[in-house]
């Protein structure tokens, strides 16, 4: 099949498009850098003709509220436009566990609204919640921080490895459409605070985490499940101890 990957040179999108290959797909990454933009339109119609699946895993630059929707509404239209156009007969694309629990952030929002146009749409899909990334631990960290501090709430965190996103989206995209949603998780669960003091810890990073059940994460306070998925999920086989790039993430 040929398969296009909308966001197929990033963190995912290349290994996505790397474990298609290596089953006999013609696996096509599309993003700005090969002349494919979703915002604009640009390159769609291309890239598409002949298409059997695309897979979507595109990603705004900015998490500001309106900048996060705006990308995400327009994208979607115009990606969708553009399959139906090409008579693909299968729309994968990632979104994130816990995008319907409230309280929900900005880039949840937006989130629920490229699902929903999906959903509305005459293509048949698969919508991928996937928790959240051993290779954004860093950058959850940083955005927690004020001063020395990293403030993090006692809820549940259960992250995984990139390459086994990559693994559970290629499945899905050889698959019959689900026409629905499937969640996929970290083989492991733990609390996020600690977590995140074992994981600065282990870099022998000075700052300190306090557990603050308050602590917004990314704009908004969190419920003890709001970022694990529930029973039934699809779980991957790479522990965060196990992970190759651990070590990677110290500055």
């Amino acid at each position: 099949m040929k398969i296009v990957v909308i966001g197929g040179t990033g963190l995912i999108g290349s290994k996505v498009v790397a474990k298609l290959g290596e089953h006999g797909h013609e696996a096509v990454a599309a993003a700005p850098s090969t002349g494919v933009n979703t915002l604009t339109g640009e390159g769609l119609a291309e890239v598409l003709a002949g298409a059997s699946v695309v897979v979507d895993l595109s990603n705004s630059p900015s998490f500001e509220e309106v900048a996060v929707r705006e990308f995400f509404e327009t994208s979607t239209r115009n990606l969708l436009a553009a399959e139906a156009a090409a008579g693909v007969g299968h729309h994968v694309a990632l979104s994130v566990v816990g995008t319907e629990r409230p309280p929900g952030n900005a880039y949840f929002r937006a989130k629920i609204v490229q699902e929903q146009l999906i959903e509305k749409s005459s293509i048949p899909f698969s919508i991928v919640h996937a928790t959240q990334f051993f290779e954004f631990v860093r950058s959850i960290a940083d955005e927690a921080t004020d001063g020395n501090t990293v403030r993090m709430a006692p809820v549940l965190f259960q992250p995984m490895a990139g390459d086994d996103v990559a693994q559970a989206v290629a499945r899905v995209a050889v698959g019959t459409p689900l026409n629905g949603m499937v969640e996929i998780g970290g083989p492991e669960q733990f609390l996020m605070d600690e977590f995140f003091r074992d994981v600065l810890a282990g870099w022998g990073d000075p700052r300190e985490v306090v557990t603050d059940p308050h602590a917004h994460y990314f704009g908004a306070e969190v419920l003890e499940r709001s970022l694990v998925p529930d029973d039934g999920a699809t779980l991957g086989e790479i522990r965060y101890r196990d992970w190759p790039g651990r070590n990677a993430a110290r500055k």
